[in-house]
């Protein structure tokens, strides 16, 4: 029961951040942290993913929804897209916007 959502634009450091929250934990007390998180914006793509995990669980249907809990969550560093900002005299500064990707396994206890 995998899942993964690529490419979302948040850097992986933040994204990591609301991964430490909820590893291991059961689906339904992660779902409750996400919901109630500060990083809205963060913990929105990390309940999509969880919510899409136990949706690939449930397709098999050989496992029981209740005991389902993140056994693995990693977060990775996507493409950086590279622009540039005018700055004075004629200069530009290279601005870095980051990507990342999160993979979210669950298991059942």
């Amino acid at each position: 029961m995998k899942a993964s959502l690529k490419y979302i634009r948040i850097t992986p450091r933040k994204a990591m951040l609301i991964a430490n929250l909820v590893r291991g934990k059961n689906v339904s007390d992660a779902l409750s942290i996400l919901k109630f998180c500060p990083r809205k914006r963060a913990a929105g793509f990390f309940s999509s993913v969880v919510r899409s995990a136990v949706s690939n669980a449930d397709q098999k249907g050989t496992v029981d929804l209740d005991n389902l809990f993140l056994s693995n969550l990693q977060v990775g560093g996507g493409p950086t897209l590279k622009r540039f900002r005018a700055r004075a005299k004629g200069s530009g500064t290279r601005i870095n916007k980051k990507t990342s990707h999160i993979f979210v396994e669950l298991s059942e206890r």
